[in-house]
């Protein structure tokens, strides 16, 4: 019998109250993980009324005292690195590199946020009147709900919850189904680090259901979530409708542009890495290469040797390069694109087909001849299927990587100085890498894009409180009579 999965709702570890369960499940193997709490409505009802019961004591609980539950948080995330990386390889299915490297940037993310706890800041300004004072501050919102994609199930988690705990709120945190064990794990980093019961609680469960909860009660102040454009949307809708606060990260149509004079084989390693990393499973995934005429026959035929080369596997052999999509619909759904793409007249090149043997594997995919109007070429594949398009110039270029819905990530590659600042200038995206791949975000700079990727929100760095905070402006005047902001302006200046 394998383990049951539980909610973690006010300090405790609960099933779901009707008792129904769902399973995860192993992408590279099928094999079940565990079976899983399949939250209801009463569930979600349940957290948000832990959460609402702790927050009038931890909003209190001094910024410096919250910080260093976190800074513990990072400490307990270093000591179960490895562990929980095994976890996430077998439970989504990235390569163990990679689910490392998510792993890391959660550490980063707790000691970095924990540091917020001596800042938080604020500002002062000078006012209008003598003998009078101005501050502006940051204040907590309340009860925030946090929902998260399986891609990125430590890292993501991370930027969302660590910002909010530290500016005083308290969270309902909801994984992706697709990685619920995960989930637990995060929520278990937080209670052996001893945060108080209620602030952080988890519930499992599917997406549409316990998402409608959330956006529909009204103790959430807030919602915060990664994931598809549809579904983003739908849920900004239901919420808007509520006056809630709402943080959207969707999705991303991200290029590399290269030039002629590029360096070219960092130019292939990096391509390599963005759209067959993570088996194309990021929102900062590059799904179309846009090249210069001269360099892209030469371009084409490298690209097309390395991706036939990569590994395919089980991501816990140290030698795999790709893993699995992360379950049957994905693979399904790639494999429908790629059908579009041949109809719609690109070449393809490589790949266009599942691997054999279990688990939900497809070839690393490379189209040719792809113009910029080609569905393939405009709509998000999420999986590892990379799109060729030439380009005369820059500055044709330029214009194809602004032509589509999304604006997330894009980069360029060009020795030429002049050519790298009018990209920096010129690209409409959140993110823009020069002689880098579009992936790779640190988590001291704003994470997010433009467009239809999102909202205008932004996660990580100065932005990381914007989301779970409000300003409070504060006016000290210590005149002892009453002064008139605008109103009172000739009396000063005449000295009156």
């Amino acid at each position: 019998m394998t383990e049951l999965i539980k909610n973690y709702i006010g300090g405790e570890w609960r099933p779901a109250q009707s008792g129904a369960t769902f399973t995860t499940i192993n992408p590279a193997t099928e094999a079940v993980i565990a079976d899983v709490a399949k939250s209801g409505v009463e569930d979600v009802s349940a957290a948000i009324e832990a959460a609402k019961r702790a927050y009038p004591k931890w909003r209190l609980l001094p910024a410096p005292r919250r910080g260093e539950i976190l800074y513990r948080v990072g400490q307990l995330l270093i000591e179960r690195k490895e562990e929980i990386a095994r976890l996430m390889t077998q439970e989504m299915g990235k390569v163990i590199a990679e689910a490392r490297g998510d792993v890391q940037e959660a550490i980063d993310m707790a000691f970095y946020i924990g540091g917020e706890g001596r800042r938080l800041l604020g500002y002062t300004a000078p006012v209008e009147m003598p003998n009078k004072f101005g501050m502006a501050l940051r204040d907590s919102v309340g009860v925030v709900a946090l929902i998260t994609p399986w891609n990125f199930p430590i890292a993501i988690p991370s930027w969302k919850s660590l910002p909010a705990l530290i500016a005083g709120n308290t969270v309902v945190f909801k994984p992706a189904s697709d990685t619920p064990a995960l989930g637990a794990a995060w929520a278990k980093v937080f209670q052996d680090a001893g945060l108080p019961e209620g602030v952080f609680n988890l519930v499992l469960g599917p997406g549409g259901v316990i998402g409608d909860a959330l956006a529909e009660h009204p103790d959430v102040r807030v919602i915060s979530f990664t994931g598809s454009t549809e579904v983003g949307y739908g849920l900004y809708a239901r919420a808007a409708r509520r006056g809630k606060k709402v943080s959207l990260e969707l999705g991303g149509k991200n290029a590399i542009i290269v030039m002629d004079d590029a360096n070219f084989d960092l130019a292939v390693e990096a391509i390599l890495w963005s759209a067959f990393g993570t088996t194309g499973q990021r929102c900062t995934a590059t799904s179309r290469l846009i090249v210069q005429r001269g360099i892209r026959a030469k371009l084409t035929e490298a690209l097309v040797e390395r991706a036939k080369q990569l590994k395919l596997g089980d991501g816990l052999d140290e030698s795999v390069q790709v893993g699995p999509l992360v379950n049957a619909k994905a693979r399904e759904n790639v494999h429908r694109y790629v059908e579009i793409g041949k109809s719609e007249g690109a070449r393809l090149l490589c790949g266009g087909q599942y691997a054999e043997g279990r688990g939900f594997f497809y070839l690393p995919t490379i189209f040719d001849n792809v113009t910029p109007q080609m569905c393939i070429a405009q709509e998000e594949i999420f999986g590892p299927v990379l799109s060729i398009i030439e380009a005369s110039s820059l500055e044709e270029a330029i214009t194809i990587n602004n032509s589509v819905a999304y604006g997330l990530s894009s980069s360029i590659f060009t020795e030429n100085v002049n050519a790298a600042f009018r990209a920096i200038r010129d690209l409409t995206t959140g993110i823009v890498y020069i002689n880098h791949g579009t992936t790779g975000a640190e988590i001291q700079f704003p994470f997010g894009g433009t467009r239809g990727t999102g909202n205008g929100m932004r996660e990580a760095g100065l932005t990381a409180l914007d989301t779970f905070t409000e300003w409070k402006s504060v006016y000290v005047d210590y005149s002892g009579r009453l002064q008139r902001a605008q109103i009172d302006t000739d009396a000063i200046l005449s000295g009156s």
